[in-house]
């Protein structure tokens, strides 16, 4: 019987959070799938949207392949950790969450679809977890940069439970908070299933759609 380490499961305090370093990773090459830089500025009137679920290598392929998406890159968000590494995060003791931004033309989609497509990409019922995936930084997470996307939010997260409920399952753990700092991840996590397509991806949704969220 395999055991967990009690500090993968619990978000460290500011006491107990590695210091991290004031240098941030480079992002040295364009998105591999649009061309598109993955960095600011991007095209004029894009939108972004912030969200975990899961490892990030699968979460953030089932955006780029969203219509609309111009820009994906994974990264680290929601801890207390500046410019974390990969193995850092892993440690569970940065706090953060692997995270995807998701740059988007709002005239070709919109906030809620990308919502929509969230909450079926994954299982948010899990809490510290993602199917095999387990510790802080495979939590379910959506992260607003604006008060709009935080109502959209919170609707579509009442409206999912409903659905989750009528279907028998659990309630979603997924946490809904501001955007805060994200931190690009290494090259070689970018795009990490286009680099490698039979590369390894966790994600698994529960089957349930997510309905419309009532206005």
């Amino acid at each position: 019987m395999w055991h967990i380490r009690t500090e993968k499961l619990q978000l460290p305090d500011a006491a107990n959070a590695l210091p991290g370093r004031q240098e941030a990773i480079a992002v040295t090459e364009p998105h591999r799938v649009t061309g598109l830089r993955l960095t600011p500025p991007w095209p004029e009137g894009a939108q972004q949207a912030l969200f975990g679920l899961g490892c990030f290598w699968g979460a953030e392929r089932r955006f780029w392949q969203h219509p609309g998406v111009l820009v994906t890159a994974v990264g680290y968000s929601g801890g207390l950790t500046p410019n974390p590494t990969y193995e850092e995060v892993c440690s569970g003791r940065t706090g953060h969450n692997e995270t995807v931004l998701v740059v988007f033309d709002p005239e070709q989609t919109s906030y809620q679809a990308l919502l929509t497509l969230f909450w079926e990409s994954h299982n948010p019922t899990q809490g510290m977890r993602q199917g095999n995936d387990v510790g802080t930084q495979y939590r379910s997470g959506i992260y607003y940069f604006d008060d709009q996307q935080r109502e959209q939010a919170e609707r579509s997260r009442v409206a999912y439970q409903q659905a989750l409920s009528a279907a028998g399952l659990a309630e979603i753990t997924t946490e809904i908070m501001p955007a805060s700092v994200f931190y690009y991840a290494e090259t070689y996590h970018q795009q990490y299933l286009d680099r490698h397509p039979d590369g390894y991806c966790g994600l698994a949704g529960t089957g349930v759609s997510c309905p419309a969220p009532a206005l």
